[in-house]
């Protein structure tokens, strides 16, 4: 049997980790196509990419994020606001940074995710960077449950080309041979009767083992929701993510858990832990799909993931793969890892130059230490954008 060396103090000198620098990159990248979902397309697919320099030549390394319209604010806070807080400060005090980065929040005329946003650049990276100096991925850094999730594919878009149901069939096969364990499929933009029908193709084409869980998007009434969830009782599906719209989501989302049986996933929309943790505790949801790069990071996901532990409530995380099979991995009430496909998604499938293949439904979390990525800096520049 081996045993892990302890990291030694000189390793973790406060003085070697003092940051030194912070970089960031934004970059964007064109998709083939338009993707549509409810109410919303895309046409383009962002992140951020940020590096954390110490004293001593260790470097945190991370990217987050898929915000495109703003990139440019999140850039500037990051460099005007949150950087001049942080130089100086020894990189193992995170709970400090975190704080630190905090004031970015205060300006009551601009919209404070984008600082939460911000904020979760810069604390992902450190999280990186402690995991490289003790020598360990974050998964067990942060509590080792398990070392594989099934992955999901987020997909089932609509389309305005030809056959809707031929396109639903391709999107299902397609996410099968890449080795999807699963699919989020997207509802909300049609009639409950209508996605109904596209949701029963959807487990038609995959079959009974696939995991198969729907998105509304924040698309339906309340009254809507109830009648897709009952039509779709026998379809076994995982779970209702955002069935209801925004305007009284947390109240109509209860009244879906209560006259349907199915469970309600949703949490994605909401950028504070008080936001969420009034979901969980007004019985809204079953699962809190959090999203650390939008919400402060993973030192906020995980203050999040203990209320939801209180309430029996599951996590999941809002696409992320990068960031999420770590946080998912660590807990027991963690669920599955989320990404898309190449089309969907290019970054996921380029950025990572030791990126690890979906094996029969599963992703297994990286090994290496910190967030265990070896980013593909060639692509990087390449779709480096001018925010």
């Amino acid at each position: 049997m081996t045993t892990m060396k302890a990291p030694t103090a000189a390793r973790l000198n406060p003085a070697d980790l003092k940051i030194e620098r912070i970089e960031i990159t934004p970059v964007r990248v064109p998709l083939k196509k338009r993707f549509k979902g409810s109410h919303y397309s895309m046409t383009s697919r962002c992140t951020i990419v940020t590096r954390v320099y110490t004293a001593g030549g260790l470097v945190g390394e991370a990217y987050n994020g898929d915000t495109d319209a703003e990139q440019s604010t999140i850039v500037r806070i990051l460099t005007d606001e949150i950087t001049p807080n942080l130089l100086g400060r020894s990189a193992l005090n995170i709970e400090g940074a975190w704080e630190a980065m905090l004031p970015s929040t205060y300006d009551i005329l601009r919209d404070r995710s984008m600082s939460l946003q911000a904020m979760a650049c810069v604390d992902t990276a450190l999280w990186d960077l402690l995991g490289k100096a003790l020598g360990v991925p974050l998964f067990q850094l942060w509590g080792g449950y398990r070392d594989r999730l099934q992955a999901i594919c987020i997909g089932g878009y609509y389309s305005d080309e030809g056959d809707e149901d031929a396109h639903v069939v391709r999107q299902i096969e397609n996410y099968m041979t890449l080795g999807f364990g699963g699919c989020k499929f997207k509802v909300g933009g049609r009639s409950p009767e209508v996605d109904a029908r596209r949701t029963r193709l959807a487990r038609k084409t995959a079959g009974d083992d696939f995991v198969l869980m729907v998105d509304a998007n924040q698309g339906y009434t309340r009254q809507q929701a109830i009648q897709f969830a009952r039509a779709t009782s026998d379809v076994n599906l995982r779970w209702f993510e955002e069935p209801c719209q925004w305007l009284n989501d947390r109240f109509s989302m209860r009244d879906v858990r209560l006259s349907a049986p199915i469970s309600v996933a949703a949490g994605q929309s909401e950028s504070t832990r008080a936001g969420q943790r009034d979901l969980i505790a007004s019985g809204a949801i079953d699962v809190c799909n959090a999203d650390a790069s939008w919400i402060g990071g993973p030192s906020e996901w995980r203050r999040v993931a203990a209320i939801a532990s209180a309430y029996e409530v599951q996590m999941g995380h809002h696409e992320e793969p990068q960031v999420s099979a770590h946080l998912l991995a660590s807990i027991p009430h963690g669920t599955y890892v989320e990404t898309f496909d190449p089309d969907r998604d290019p970054i996921f499938w380029n950025i990572i130059a030791n990126r690890r293949p979906f094996d029969g439904g599963y992703y297994s979390v990286p090994q290496g230490p910190g967030l265990g990525l070896e980013l593909d800096w060639e692509y990087i520049n390449r779709y480096r954008s001018e925010s």
